[in-house]
């Protein structure tokens, strides 16, 4: 019997890697993460370290791969029954592109009264930035 462990998978994001532990060890595996600590304290360290490691046996591999995959297809499956065909996408008002992404605004970021605020109150880093779509074709920005 082959006792070796080996990293199954490397996760940046410890939440991640936690639901994938839980969900293997919810099924009967014996597995644990190298490195969360680290990465949760200290997040900037994650790229050094090389992220949370999620450490399996080397028996188990095939059955985890079977697993995970019934789990993603299943995922899949239930997207596709919830998605409404009506839905539409945003489309840009300048150029008709659907290349199109809401968050913050990159040619006015601040409003006029967020700017005075900030001076008066001596804070030099506005506190509220504009969101908006943005169009990643053209460029354009529109509410």
């Amino acid at each position: 019997m082959n006792d070796r462990t080996i990293v199954y998978s490397t996760f940046y994001n410890p939440i991640e890697a936690n639901i994938i532990k839980a969900r293997l060890e919810d099924s009967g595996f014996a597995c644990f993460l190298a490195d969360e600590n680290v990465s949760t304290i200290q997040p900037l360290y994650n790229q050094a370290i090389g992220g949370v490691k999620l450490i399996v046996f080397e028996r188990d591999i095939d059955q985890i791969n079977r697993l995970l995959a019934e789990d993603n297809s299943n995922l899949i499956d239930q997207n596709e029954a919830t998605d409404n065909p009506a839905e539409e996408k945003m489309l840009c008002e300048a150029c008709g592109s659907d290349n199109v992404g809401y968050g913050m605004a990159t040619k006015k970021k601040f409003s006029w009264w967020v700017i005075l605020t900030s001076v008066l109150v001596g804070v030099f880093m506005p506190f509220k930035g504009n969101k908006c779509y943005h169009c990643y074709t053209c460029g354009h920005e529109f509410k």
